[in-house]
């Protein structure tokens, strides 16, 4: 059975880094925990002028909104995976990003989230909290909740009791992760239910897909 996680309040395939600021603050304050966000896939189904991770909301790239939320989280160093497009212009100023590419990116997510716990191992995490880097409406705080709920393997988190990414992933379900296909650890919610603990967390979680969906936020 799901569970709620007891241990949390509710919240208001190379490796390399590069960072725009000195390499310190608050995204380095945890090593044992690492943020991913998932920013390698091409956006096909986004019939705009340019990838959608790159398309300005608010005077800012999509991705960067992801990204920076993750950053002021501070439950760790944060890892960006790549693939379709370069995204070091769109997150310049928000530092340290370690950054992992990803050239196997139109197989699908698993490919990516598998770069992403490789980057994560390089660099000493025992858990990651993942994210796509389409979601604008997730805070920091959502982040900070799923990575302080360590009682399951898994935590995920609830918006208006929707689960939804950031989920968080101990070390030791990684290799019961998916490395094919369009699933991460959702491929683990259904069979191992006894794994996953909920986090309700604030923000609207949904993602941007379309440009419909894109125009509802600007």
């Amino acid at each position: 059975r799901w569970r709620a996680c007891s241990c949390c309040s509710r919240g208001s395939a190379g490796v390399g880094s590069r960072s725009s600021a000195p390499e310190s603050g608050p995204a380095e304050s945890q090593s044992d925990t690492a943020a991913v966000v998932l920013a390698a896939g091409p956006g096909s189904r986004f019939a705009g002028s340019t990838h959608k991770l790159l398309a300005p909301v608010r005077g800012r790239p999509l991705v960067w909104h992801a990204v920076s939320a993750a950053t002021d989280a501070g439950i760790g160093p944060v890892i960006v995976v790549t693939g379709s497009v370069d995204l070091a212009e769109a997150l310049d100023g928000l530092a340290p990003i370690h950054w992992a590419h990803n050239p196997d990116y139109a197989s699908g997510l698993a490919s990516s989230l598998q770069v992403g716990l490789t980057a994560a191992d390089h660099l000493g995490a025992r858990a990651v909290v993942v994210a796509p880097g389409d979601q604008l409406g997730v805070p920091a705080s959502a982040w900070q909740a799923v990575g302080r709920c360590t009682e399951r393997p898994i935590a995920a988190a609830t918006f208006a009791g929707e689960r939804r990414p950031p989920t968080r992933l101990d070390r030791s379900i990684w290799s019961e992760l998916s490395r094919t296909g369009d699933e991460g650890a959702r491929s683990l919610f259904r069979p191992r239910p006894d794994l996953v603990a909920e986090v309700p967390c604030d923000g609207t979680p949904h993602d941007i897909d379309t440009v419909e969906e894109y125009r509802r936020w600007t």
